[in-house]
């Protein structure tokens, strides 16, 4: 195959990134410490690959000084994961740190920034502690962002002076789109309210911790940055007759606008509102809450980007008798030919980051942005271990070349990108999937307790950051 040379920019970040519930394990954590994750685990183990979740996971608590001395060797120039609110408090009401945990995440950062790896800190990434969860109904309560805001002013205190990224939630959302619309997650309730109650009080929880970081001044005193981790789904219609043309728009209002809209623009689209109220479902909001968000816009987002959404008009009538899901206005489209990853279902097709690129540029001011979480899951992935023991995933790397050729392209044609994190530093614990897909440069070996060890990609992923240069597929070549 024919390859050209691609550069790398100067100081473009090469991370990879991870979170608390994904990798820490529960050493140390208290009876009363649940967060929403851990009690679904709890509750339903049998739908955890194999039964592993939470509790272990890669035990990063214990070992994450191996794990960062793994990252320094690759040569990562930034880490992502998360604070987890559960275990970083005792007691939610008023704000009670755990300094066992806070200890630990301490040691944390100052290892990481002492081995030459930027932290970027998420303060939520599905660990709202569950005890919030089953009193107050999570994020669905004002209450419940109150406490997060008092919990984000005790992290700020501690962290303030060192972390110069900060992330309100990561993909805030997920899970009560997979509680309360899809309802194939713990409690099982469908009620889409509820869904556009919780997508609100998430979007108006970011303005309310922007406004507290620009009241303790960290930008001022640190340099640091406050923004929010997104995942929009880049859509395409299936054709462009306007009927798909519809489906492929109200997907990304109801699930995109939705929190891209708040937290760059300030505000909500208009038609949101009209379809919301058409459908019953208007979020809860006061005209005070609104002027916070709009005065109190993020300065950045990571944006996690994996696979295309294909949509067409619905070709079946709406059955009323279930609560009104956004699928009212499309139907998933499947692309013939298309590529697949067989492995998680997902569909390749690096594209999506010039699509986004340009999105950016052209519809949300170019704001600064940076790919937080891109990556290729594998089952089985013992089976290309060559005769040292090392996994060859040449697969992961033509994935992560490809996708990074685009997101480069979108750069050179004046899109406000900063960087690529790659998800995931190492292997860890999905919802439900578990250890099932693969997703590390790190391997971790679950049969002899769980030894680390890089893979091809990892070594790969260090000479690109070390020349600042990768070989990628011309796009000009026909066969």
């Amino acid at each position: 195959m024919d390859k050209k040379t691609m550069q790398i920019p100067e100081n473009f970040i090469l991370g990879a990134a991870i979170s608390a519930w994904q990798s820490e394990g529960w050493s140390g954590k208290k009876d009363t410490q649940d967060s929403y994750i851990d009690m679904w685990y709890k509750n339903d183990k049998y739908v955890w690959h194999n039964g592993y979740g939470p509790a272990v996971a890669t035990d990063f608590r214990n070992r994450y000084k191996e794990d960062i001395g793994y990252m320094k060797e690759i040569g990562l120039t930034h880490f992502r994961t998360s604070i987890n609110w559960s275990r970083f408090l005792t007691d939610y009401e008023n704000a009670v740190v755990d300094e066992e945990y806070a200890a630990y995440i301490d040691d944390v950062i100052n290892e990481l920034i002492e081995n030459g790896v930027e932290p970027m800190i998420c303060l939520e990434h599905y660990e709202v502690p569950a005890v919030l969860f089953e009193q107050y109904g999570g994020w669905g309560s004002k209450q419940v962002l109150e406490l997060f805001v008092n919990y984000a002013e005790k992290v700020f205190e501690r962290y303030g002076d060192r972390v110069k990224h900060w992330f309100t939630f990561n993909e805030p959302v997920v899970v009560q789109t997979r509680v309360y619309l899809d309802a194939i997650r713990y409690p099982y309730e469908q009620n889409t309210k509820k869904w556009m109650q919780w997508n609100f009080n998430k979007g108006l929880a970011t303005a309310r911790v922007v406004k507290l970081f620009k009241e303790l001044e960290l930008k001022e005193k640190y340099g640091a940055k406050i923004g929010v981790i997104l995942n929009p789904e880049v859509t395409y219609a299936r054709s462009t007759a306007e009927h798909d043309q519809k489906a492929a728009r109200m997907y990304d209002l109801l699930f995109n606008r939705t929190f891209l809209d708040p937290a760059i623009h300030g505000t909500y689209p208009q038609e949101l509102f009209e379809v919301m109220d058409t459908h019953g479902i208007t979020f809860d909001y006061t005209e005070d809450e609104l002027q916070t968000i709009k005065e109190n816009r993020v300065d950045y987002v990571g944006l996690n980007l994996y696979f295309p959404h294909r949509v067409k008009a619905r070709t079946s009538a709406w059955n009323d008798d279930i609560p009104f899901h956004p699928e009212f206005y499309y139907e998933k489209f499947d692309l013939p030919g298309k590529k697949m990853n067989p492995y998680r279902g997902w569909e390749i097709y690096p594209q999506i980051m010039y699509d986004m690129a340009m999105r950016m540029k052209t519809e949300y001011g170019n704001i600064e942005w940076f790919i937080a979480e891109n990556g290729m899951g594998v089952e089985n992935e013992k089976r290309f271990k060559n005769e040292a023991g090392m996994i060859v995933d040449d697969y992961r790397i033509e994935f992560i070349s490809e996708h990074l050729k685009w997101l480069l392209k979108g750069v050179e044609e004046g899109s406000n990108c900063h960087g690529y994190m790659l998800w995931a530093f190492s292997d860890n614990v999905s919802p439900m999937n578990a250890f099932k897909n693969r997703y590390g440069l790190v391997e971790i070996d679950l049969e002899n307790n769980r030894n680390r060890s890089l893979k091809k990609s990892a070594h790969w992923y260090q000479r690109i950051i070390e020349t600042s240069q990768f070989e990628a597929a011309r796009e000009d070549e026909y066969k």
